[in-house]
This record gives C-alpha cells, sequence and structure tokens, in this order.
C-alpha cells in the first residue's frame, strides 16, 4: 500500500525525516482514523507539508498501535519514543499537553528517507482536511 502524510508545516518534520532526525512518524487521535489497521511493514509513505508538493518517500518498518490511552500512558509513549519522533527534549511537555486526552496514537517506524521528484495530489474523494491518505498506489492520486 502507499499512504500519503500530510505534515503541519510550521514544525519542520519533513526535514528531520530526510535528515534521520525523525525515524518515527506518530499520530494520535480521539477516534480511530487513517491510518489505523491500514498500514503494515513495507508499505511506502510520501511525505508532503501543507499547501506543498510530496516530496519524500520512505519505507515502513514496523507499525505499533496504542488503544486506551490514559495521560500516564501518552508520557510514557512520549518519554520512549519522542526523540525518534523528531521532538526535541524540551518540547515533549507541549507535545503532552497537546495529546494528554487522546485515546489512540500509532507509531510508524520509517526506513529509508529519500527525496523524490515533487508532485501534486489530488485529494478529492479523500476530504479536504485529511491529513493521512491510503491508496493501492500514490500515482492514481498525482496531478
Amino acid at each position: 500500500m502507499h499512504h500519503v502524510a500530510i505534515m503541519k508545516k510550521s514544525w519542520g518534520l519533513t526535514n528531520k525525516i530526510l535528515s534521520g532526525h525523525k525515524k518515527i512518524e506518530s499520530r494520535w487521535y480521539s477516534v480511530k482514523c487513517r491510518p489505523w489497521n491500514a498500514i503494515g511493514s513495507g508499505d511506502t509513505v510520501y511525505f508532503k507539508d501543507s499547501g506543498d508538493y510530496i516530496r519524500i518517500k520512505t519505507k515502513v518498518r514496523k507499525v505499533m498501535q496504542f488503544t486506551n490511552l490514559t495521560p500516564k500512558k501518552v508520557g510514557e509513549i512520549l518519554d520512549k519514543y519522542g526523540k525518534d519522533d523528531g521532538i526535541e527534549k524540551r518540547k515533549i511537555g507541549g507535545f503532552f499537553k497537546m495529546f494528554k486526552n487522546k485515546k489512540y496514537c500509532i507509531l510508524v517506524f520509517l526506513k529509508d528517507p529519500k527525496k523524490v521528484k515533487q508532485f501534486k495530489i489530488d485529494k478529492s474523494g479523500f476530504g479536504s482536511m485529511s491529513a493521512w491518505i491510503t491508496t493501492d498506489n500514490v500515482s492514481k492520486i498525482k496531478k
């Protein structure tokens, strides 16, 4: 499967993926949504900053999913995986505040990040606010 992860541009995380400082992509939810139960080892994830072109692709090494989160569990996940998620130690507290009441977390372990020739996608049918798209082939949504 192919996935497109749309990142919050102001956080600067796509550059951390390319540099190898971000080895995990985390998604935190109040309700289960993509890529929950839709991503696995060997899949390909394409990354783009919001409003920009896709410019990075990686392979998925492994996936971990957490349910029934509590603030304590959220803190433990951030402490254990935050650095590899590209979160600087001094910023963990801010991310804890954002995520402490979430009920689900998915960690996507990345490998082999590469720049790709930039391209746009057509999000029609996925919802204009969709931050994660799953397709059997990304070429089907290229503009």
